[in-house]
């Protein structure tokens, strides 16, 4: 056999790693699923989003959970609060930042690793994970772990059942414009009110408008070693906490 008739022996494609989204829960590491931990404690690879210079509230979750050589990817956002919502130079930023994102986790994929996405209450809700799970779905192997969200660990805070028989129940950002907000009030029986921030003075008008103000609560940091429960009424004139939810309680058919 010449040399022109040798024929090279194939070389083994490389597998690509799993890219998982892994819901941490609403704060509590007991509050985290057994598959959640089963992964963390054997991860080689893990990336989370955090805000620039802070550790991360979903890094802060698994602290001493991970081994000791793993190797961390944190995505620090490029605009939290500094630029408003509804500024085209907000969207922009955030779409260049989740490609980017992205692009760096389908490099690990490519080179076989897997990566766990480090992601609050549950991945598809709300989350940032899910504009990474949009843009690489197609292109390397994903997998998500679902997890207990921060809403419910914040109606459990209160004592009270959230929703009964047929209530409806909204889950409202606080983030919409006050006549959405009064809309949906109205019309819903139990309501949850999310990303609150610097929007609460409009949250409570809207509330007081639907009739709906006697009846919120306000939850700081469900799950999490500062939480407190109170009425929002007695909270008037404060800003609340990042991590604060809303609730009014539904009042429907029981036996």
């Amino acid at each position: 056999m010449n040399a022109r008739e040798e024929i090279a022996a194939p070389t083994a494609a490389r597998v690509q790693g799993t890219i998982w989204g892994v819901g941490l829960g609403p704060g509590d590491p007991d509050l985290m699923s057994v598959r959640a931990d089963r992964l963390l404690r054997r991860a080689r690879h893990v990336a989370y989003f955090r805000k620039a210079g802070r550790s991360g509230q979903a890094r802060r979750i698994v602290d001493g959970l991970l081994p000791e050589d793993v190797t961390e990817t944190a995505m620090e956002y490029p605009v939290t609060t500094e630029i408003p919502l509804d500024d085209p130079r907000y969207n922009a930023l955030l779409s260049r930042f989740y490609a980017d994102c992205a692009a760096r986790l389908r490099a690990l994929s490519d080179a076989g690793h897997e990566v766990l996405v480090l992601a609050e209450g549950d991945p598809f809700f709300y989350g940032s994970f899910m504009h990474l799970y949009i843009r690489l779905r197609d292109a390397v192997p994903m997998r998500v772990v679902p997890a207990i969200t921060g809403m419910a660990a914040a109606w459990t805070a209160t004592g009270t059942p959230i929703s009964w028989g047929d209530d409806v129940m909204c889950t409202l950002m606080g983030t919409l414009p006050e006549e959405a907000l009064v809309d949906q009030m109205v019309r819903a029986d139990a309501l949850v009110i999310m990303k609150i921030g610097r929007n609460i003075d409009k949250i409570r008008r809207a509330l007081r408008r639907a009739g709906r103000y006697d009846a919120a609560w306000l939850v700081e940091y469900a799950a999490m070693p500062d939480q407190t429960v109170q009425r929002l009424s007695e909270a008037e004139g404060r800003i609340t906490p990042y991590f604060s939810i809303i609730l009014v309680h539904g009042q429907g058919r029981r036996p």
